[in-house]
């Protein structure tokens, strides 16, 4: 943890403004995960907190973000929704440095970290695991956002007519950078985006999207197989809730248990559902009209491949390691290619 970014005698200062408990800062420690942002538990006068800031150099606007991310949080604490309770924001950079916020601190587990012998032990326990994951999300999507103060928290209008060019530009972007030989060799780039493009849906419900809905960001509890929390809401806005179905899809195992290229790897895997299951759960609870489903999943790999080029363009510019940038760069072309097997299915 970079220990400067979290000034101890700063932030019991701004607490204090904040009419929270008063005390020394205690057991400061920093709490890992995939998460860019940097996350660190403690203690004042006997509570734990958990506080949520960007890195030094962040690769987005690290303090919109965090902006957002409270705003999602504090919008959300009325609703059924797993989510860490916000407790108090910051929205400036004057006290750390950065905007930042604080969070109660979940009791709970991450299953790409290890299973506890609970659920390690049990098929069932790992088949209600994940079911949950899509019961979870049917519950996000039957938020009204509007109802929840979120009504100008994404821009709705035209979100899926520019989904497919926004993406194509960011992959377009990485020219930018020295030795990137460009998506030549990225199978169907151009028939994906033109699939895509033609077989739109032509009309979405519009709800709170996660942006990032896997198993690495969610925490189940340790007595059973609900979750305890979906976390890491940095890319969170208004749009078409099915984008987030379609993204756990194309980040969960294969029908048969295969690994896709970018499966979230859980051992053991067997009792978990198919991915059609975790459709057809989604679809029990959710009045959603999902016989566009292909089309989210196909999108999925599309978006999800691009943004892994990106880390092959930046290796290839000397701006990461390369064999980061060659495992991700394969793992790129192996999505197109699960795209384009998806369309011909559709």
């Amino acid at each position: 943890m970079e220990s400067d970014l979290v000034d101890i005698a700063r932030l019991a200062a701004w607490m204090d403004e904040q009419g929270l408990e008063q005390g020394p800062i205690q057991d400061l420690s920093p709490l890992i995960g995939g998460s860019q942002n940097i996350i660190v538990s403690f203690r004042r006068g006997g509570r734990p907190f958990v506080l949520r800031r960007p890195p030094r150099h962040p690769r987005m606007d690290g303090n919109e973000t965090m902006r957002r991310e409270a705003r999602v949080l504090g919008a959300l604490a009325q609703t059924s929704v797993p989510h860490p309770r916000l407790i108090a924001a910051c929205p400036d950079s004057g006290v750390l440095g950065a905007a930042f916020y604080l969070m109660e601190q979940i009791e709970g587990f991450n299953p790409a970290n290890g299973l506890p012998v609970l659920h390690a032990e049990s098929a069932t326990m790992r088949r209600d695991m994940g079911l949950a994951m899509a019961d979870a999300l049917v519950t996000l999507g039957q938020v009204d956002y509007r109802a929840v103060g979120l009504a100008d928290f994404g821009r709705i209008e035209g979100f899926l007519d520019r989904q497919v060019a926004r993406w194509r530009s960011q992959l377009d972007s990485y020219a930018d950078y020295a030795g990137w030989p460009g998506p030549g060799d990225i199978p169907g780039i151009d028939r994906v985006a033109a699939w895509l493009d033609t077989n739109r849906p032509r009309s979405f419900k519009p709800g709170i999207m996660h942006g990032d809905y896997h198993l690495k960001n969610v925490l189940f509890r340790y007595e059973g197989p609900q979750i305890a929390a979906i976390v890491d809401w940095e890319l969170t806005t208004i749009g078409d809730p099915l984008i987030d179905l379609g993204w756990l899809i194309s980040l969960w195992h294969g029908p048969a248990g295969e690994l896709y290229p970018s499966s979230v790897v859980v051992e053991p895997w067997d009792g978990f559902p198919t991915p059609d299951e975790l459709v057809s759960r989604y679809g029990e609870h959710s009045p959603r009209d999902l016989s566009a489903m292909p089309w989210y999943v196909v999108f999925a790999c599309y978006k999800l491949g691009i943004i892994l080029e990106g880390s092959h363009a930046r290796a290839c510019g000397g701006k990461a390691p390369k064999a980061t940038g060659d495992r991700l760069h394969a793992s790129a072309l192996s999505l197109f290619r699960r795209a384009l097997a998806e369309i011909e299915r559709a």
